[in-house]
């Protein structure tokens, strides 16, 4: 008995270190989009103040004028964005980058980094140091809030699209799952990417609450797409984000839960190049 109970508990470490942590690493991107019409590049760039290394993949075609950033949600990794990256609809029209967010896929993968604020001045580091204009900021989930703080961070950022982001501090779920990831005795049961995602959950609402009165703030044009029929972060977001961003366009999926942004791409896809044409014409 003895000997299966650590067979078992072996097995969930396994589990833990090799699978569901949602990445791909730089050689099977580079297979994955060697055929696609248009230059598909990998960077890192280094943020020194928090000894911090920042995975970007960059799909780009030389006449593009408009940058489309994918910030992705959790747990996830930049690879949550590769049906719109091979999407040759969107890279003829734009280039497009996705950013492992810090903790996830190898963007020092597993130190989690929870405050939004300090994870937007970390993605005005990176877009900065590659000299991105003309930026459309495109955030599912957890990376909705973080794409509209980047726009109070960089003048650059023209407008930002959120899809089913979890932004309301006070109607953010509870998920009991993440409460494993908080005691010493089952977090390292827990697969990696999970532990970071347990701990922004954990102080999400706290974080949040932080940065709202700055909402008002955001005068460019923001897009939410939300399913009304997200279990997971309620579509009564929608309502706040009604309340507090002068500038919004809401967006109802109908019937659809919260897996849109990667579930569903072909749902998202027009409404980005919808937005793409409105940020030209504004």
């Amino acid at each position: 008995m003895k000997n299966i109970f650590l067979i078992v508990i072996g097995g969930l470490f396994l589990t833990s270190c090799s699978s569901l942590q949602y990445r791909l690493n730089d050689e099977e991107i580079t297979t994955s989009f060697s055929k696609i019409d248009a230059l598909s590049h990998i960077s890192y760039v280094a943020i020194d103040s928090l000894d911090l290394n920042v995975r970007i993949q960059s799909v780009t075609k030389e006449d593009n004028d408009i940058n489309l950033v994918f910030l992705h949600g959790s747990p996830s990794s930049l690879s949550a964005w590769r049906r719109y990256l091979k999407d040759s609809l969107l890279y003829n029209k734009a280039n497009l980058h996705a950013i492992d967010r810090p903790g996830y896929g190898y963007s020092n993968f597993g130190e989690s980094l929870t405050s939004i604020d300090t994870q937007a001045k970390v993605m005005n580091e990176v877009v900065s140091s590659l000299n991105l204009k003309n930026m459309i900021v495109i955030g599912a989930s957890y990376g909705g809030p973080l794409a509209a703080r980047l726009s109070l961070e960089n003048e650059n950022v023209k407008g930002v699209m959120m899809v089913s982001p979890a932004i309301d501090p006070d109607n953010e779920q509870r998920v009991w799952q993440s409460d494993l990831t908080q005691y010493w005795l089952t977090r390292w049961l827990v697969p990696t990417g999970y532990r970071v995602a347990g701990d922004e959950k954990t102080t999400h609402a706290q974080e949040l609450a932080l940065i709202e009165k700055d909402w008002e703030k955001v005068t460019v044009p923001i897009m939410h797409i939300h399913g009304d029929k997200d279990d997971l972060v309620p579509y009564i977001n929608v309502s706040y984000t009604e309340g507090v961003f002068p500038n919004i366009e809401i967006i109802t999926i109908p019937n659809t839960g919260h897996e849109i942004s990667w579930g569903r791409p072909e749902l998202v896809k027009p409404y980005i190049i919808e937005f793409m044409k409105r940020i030209k014409r504004d």
